[in-house]
């Protein structure tokens, strides 16, 4: 049975595997031990603290295979970014001029350097192996994430974000990042990824150029670029949208790639999770039921997920499987989370 759980300092090995299979454009995984190590540690602070309102918390998931106990993809929630350090995106805005002596007017795309998502909750690291790519695992994967905004919603911001990879050209390279971020930075896109993983974003303060980037001033390339996400994103992308994200006109200042955004409360996912507590645990094939949900323990110290059929008997109360329980590790009277 897949499985999932919050992230522990003893998975960094295989975490390493995986961001070198991940390869560039996904900051939050970069092959860096000694980010990884500082990331899982705040990770696993983040299940065991005391919180009331997001403070930078971090909340990282790894799906396992349960026969063979191997790790097969990640999720994470990062709860207020951009409280301990700028969260800069560009903000894609129109520009319009006129002139009556010329009868001419202009309409310009501008890209602002903006902090307008300080505070917010971004979901990210999203990633699976590719021989579990099947049986709907990656939207349990993608969902798992919104039924621990349903668990724990005091933990997050009102407004969910998701930064989407930008697109790159058949040579691998990110033609946003070649024509603007390059000119200013003079680096290539890896190592300016990968500085702002590592080192944090202090380089973005002391060199991005804070005056308005006018769209028409970019090689074409660059422009085409602008709010494309890469093509290995755009499954992410359609499973977010079906959500209820959408684009509100912010891109990532590094690739291009968009980013999309939802209001807590409208996520499809949380508005269709319900609450109720284990009535009887029974053998598996003796559920009577093929629809499965996604289900959680709701224990934040042991979190647990799975995808795996139930069903809610006349008393309101849920009846699962022995292996949904003991993944679960619940009884009954605990009270579990679901979602269609």
């Amino acid at each position: 049975m897949i499985y999932m759980r919050p992230a522990t300092p003893a998975d960094i090995e295989t975490l390493m595997r995986i961001s070198n299979a991940v390869g560039s454009g996904m900051s939050s995984m970069p092959t860096d031990r000694q980010t990884w190590q500082h990331k899982l540690s705040v990770s696993e602070q983040s299940f065991s603290k005391r919180v009331t309102a997001p403070e930078g918390e971090i909340y990282f998931l790894v799906m396992v295979d349960g026969e063979t106990d191997q790790i097969v993809g990640t999720a994470a929630v990062y709860a207020g970014v951009g409280l301990d350090q700028p969260f800069y995106s560009y903000k894609v805005s129109t520009l319009v001029s006129h002139s009556a002596e010329l009868g001419k007017k202009n309409t310009m795309g501008v890209l602002y350097l903006v902090n307008d998502y300080t505070g917010c909750t971004e979901i990210g690291s999203l990633y699976l192996s590719p021989d579990y790519r099947r049986d709907g695992n990656g939207r349990f994967l993608s969902r798992s994430r919104f039924l621990l905004l349903a668990d724990f919603p005091e933990r997050f911001g009102d407004t969910i974000i998701a930064e989407m990879r930008g697109w790159q050209n058949a040579a691998g390279k990110s033609p946003f990042w070649e024509h603007l971020g390059r000119k200013f930075f003079g680096l290539g896109f890896e190592n300016a990824d990968y500085m702002s993983a590592v080192k944090g974003n202090q380089f973005i303060t002391d060199l991005m150029p804070r005056h308005p980037i006018y769209v028409d001033l970019l090689p074409e390339e660059a422009r085409h670029a602008i709010g494309k996400p890469h093509d290995a994103s755009r499954p992410a992308l359609s499973l977010l949208e079906k959500e209820g994200f959408r684009n509100a006109g912010y891109i990532d200042i590094f690739d291009g790639g968009p980013t999309v955004q939802c209001q807590r409360v409208n996520i499809q996912t949380l508005r269709q999770t319900a609450h109720h507590p284990v009535g009887r645990i029974v053998p598996d094939r003796e559920i009577g039921a093929e629809t499965p949900y996604i289900i959680s323990n709701g224990n934040l110290t042991s979190y647990r997920l799975v995808c795996q059929p139930l069903r809610i008997d006349g008393d309101g109360q849920a009846v699962i499987g022995e292996e949904t329980a003991r993944h679960l590790q619940v009884q009954p009277l605990d009270r579990i989370s679901f979602a269609p």
